[in-house]
């Protein structure tokens, strides 16, 4: 098997595609991205970090590696354009991306996975390495959600429908049948940081994550990890609720270990 690339931002993700591959006696080489990706993360692995514009330095790379299908895991906020600095490569498959640039998260990046496409790599989702990081259906969990959770999980999912097609967010906070929270550029974590000003007194308000209609699913489906579901559980939360098949979830035992013990459920749900 020809080398695994791996286009590196935060979190615990990249090390555990890397890991994944070479157990499946695959070499790995990274390309982290200078000020989002975590030494800590890449250290056991070939790699080098690269400044987010050195787009053509990255695929010379690559190439030099012998890698010729690439994972893209791990956030990155997005930068202003003035600030990108690309180099000439980087400067050419830019204006290649277009108007895609200027569209949602989800706009750009199905635009940077074509891009790379027609650059001769094949690019695969981080689910195709991780397949057992994917949520499946039903509960994971002890606990389970009641009648009012069912009900506000619906609700989410109807939601999510309609700002997920408009690449807003995947995920939204409900309580009672009420949108308490949408999930924008700030991230799932930070969005549960804003429910204990606006949550109601009764029964607990519910998380619902998606993937986005139609989105690029090689490049960022939803993902949930224990920073989450401990956030969760200190908003006082009932339970999430993730589509199933369509999400990540970092370290599955720790989550539902860290779950059973705060009687919050976890449920993969069919869209």
């Amino acid at each position: 098997m020809t080398p695994l690339g791996i286009i590196a931002g935060g979190g615990p993700l990249p090390g555990q595609v890397a890991e994944a591959a070479l157990a499946a006696g695959r070499p790995v080489f990274i390309a982290g991205i200078a000020h989002y990706a975590e030494p800590e993360v890449l250290r056991p692995f070939p790699h080098k970090f690269y400044r987010l514009g050195a787009i053509g330095a990255m695929m010379r790379a690559f190439r030099e590696q012998g890698c010729t299908e690439l994972v893209m895991i791990g956030p990155v906020k997005r930068p202003s354009f003035l600030s990108l600095r690309p180099d000439a490569e980087g400067a050419r498959l830019l204006a290649r991306i277009g108007k895609a640039a200027f569209l949602g998260d989800d706009g750009l990046l199905a635009a940077i996975v074509r891009v790379l496409s027609e650059e001769g790599f094949r690019i695969l989702g981080a689910h195709e390495i991780l397949a057992d990081a994917l949520a499946p259906a039903g509960a994971l969990t002890r606990a389970t959600p009641d009648a009012q959770a069912l009900a506000d999980i619906s609700r989410g999912i109807e939601v999510l429908k309609i700002t997920g097609a408009a690449d807003i967010g995947q995920a939204c906070v409900v309580q009672q049948g009420l949108v308490l929270a949408l999930e924008t550029v700030e991230g799932t974590d930070a969005m549960l940081s804003r429910i204990a000003a606006v949550r109601r007194p009764g029964p607990a308000p519910v998380l619902v994550k998606l993937a986005k209609p139609g989105q690029e699913r090689r490049a960022d489906l939803p993902t949930i990890g224990p920073d989450t579901v401990s956030h969760a559980l200190k908003t006082g939360l009932a339970g999430m609720a993730f589509e199933a098949g369509a999400t990540i979830l970092i370290a599955k035992a720790q989550l539902i270990e860290m779950a059973d013990n705060g009687n919050l459920f976890l449920i993969g749900v069919s869209v």
